[in-house]
């Protein structure tokens, strides 16, 4: 199988439970609930996304011929750093539409720890180490299990308490960006007061100007 990916690049982990983390992300082309064009936004089951997933122009992006070939592109951003395991994140778009066992078993025959950032509309291959799940309103959810949940909050349709008894070790609200992003983040702070179970969780790479 061949993996087509947006970008590859080394950074420290912006969001969710392992905020400060080091760590390789790879991003994949695509996603099942956004073409990523602007033109087709308004009609988008997600309309608030914020990331670009389309082609492969990114820096270290491509197509890969194999899990080896995509899996040493991502070793070569560690290859540096001694001290710790290698912890890769493979985010998107969407990245089960994607994301096979071969490319799993690959990274693991590498050293790596691998982490998921999904939208959970589609069941992981087994083996990943760390899954992030972040459901959209109007999406079919069916990834119900996991590490940590992570709702973008508010989203018109999605109640964090009817997800609050999901079979989940971590609980995370993060706010909605965009043009009323201070009012979500009141919001935000004021729910996860009333509900201590969520976690608040910011993007803190956009603070720091950092990928």
């Amino acid at each position: 199988m061949s993996y087509k990916v947006k970008e590859i690049y080394y950074t420290i982990q912006g969001e969710g439970f392992h905020t400060g983390r080091a760590a390789v992300f790879c991003r994949f082309s695509g996603c099942n609930l956004w073409s990523g064009h602007e033109k087709d936004r308004k009609d988008a089951v997600c309309d608030f996304c914020d990331t670009d997933f389309v082609g492969t122009s990114g820096p270290g992006g491509g197509m890969f011929d194999s899990a080896e070939e995509l899996v040493q592109s991502v070793k070569e951003l560690w290859k540096s750093v001694k001290s710790a395991k290698p912890y890769v994140v493979c985010t998107g778009g969407e990245p089960l539409l994607q994301m096979d066992e071969l490319l799993i078993n690959s990274f693991h025959d590498s050293g790596f720890e691998i982490a998921i950032e999904t939208n959970g509309t589609l069941l992981p291959p087994s083996g990943i180490d760390w899954i992030c799940v972040s459901p959209k309103a109007g999406a079919d959810f069916v990834l119900k299990k996991g590490d940590e949940l992570k709702i973008v909050y508010p989203q018109s349709g999605i109640d964090p308490e009817n997800h609050a008894n999901l079979d989940f070790d971590f609980f995370s609200l993060q706010p909605m960006d965009g043009p009323k992003l201070k009012e979500n983040i009141d919001l935000t702070v004021q729910y996860c007061l009333k509900h201590p179970q969520w976690r608040m969780s910011l993007q803190t790479h956009k603070f720091l100007g950092i990928p």
